[in-house]
């Protein structure tokens, strides 16, 4: 089975190779010497701490696993120089939002960089994928649980 090609920005796939080697440094480093001293402690049968370290260890092995994975099927969102002509992942997006009456800035994002706290939206989010290949001047009507919701593109940049 392939496995899905995972859109990351530049700042991104350095979040994850950093998150990489932390978890294979000082997190395997951390849970072998938790390992270590719960050992000591003798009788692994009953010993929580024992148990606890190791389910931390397996968590962290998934996680390695994980981030590998996507930065092994990462296809590099690279925003193009000049004219921006319509929404892809990578470009910043200003909207008009009709529903609250004000202006939001979104950068479009692979899933895996998504953080809607911090204006990056997902290009497979409702809005995000609305959003995409329009152009400045667009109004693009998204469905949500509570209704339709527009938005007015007021620009795309880079």
């Amino acid at each position: 089975m392939a496995s899905k090609s995972v859109l990351l920005t530049y700042e991104g796939i350095k979040k994850l190779e950093a998150e990489l080697e932390h978890l294979k440094t000082t997190r395997r480093n951390d849970v072998a010497e938790k390992l270590k001293e719960a050992r000591a402690q003798g009788d692994l049968s009953e010993n929580a701490e024992y148990d606890a370290a190791k389910e931390e260890q397996a968590e962290i092995e998934v996680r390695i696993v994980e981030v590998e994975n996507m930065l092994k099927n990462a296809t590099v969102i690279d925003a193009e120089e000049g004219t921006v002509e319509i929404v892809k992942p990578g470009y910043k997006v200003r909207l008009y939002d009709h529903t609250f009456e004000e202006e939001v800035d979104y950068l479009i994002v692979g899933s895996t960089e998504a953080d809607p706290m911090n204006g990056k939206i997902s290009n497979e989010s409702p809005v995000g994928m609305a959003l995409l290949n329009h152009k400045v001047g667009d109004i693009v009507e998204v469905e949500t649980t509570d209704g339709v919701d527009k938005y007015e593109i007021l620009s795309i940049t880079n």
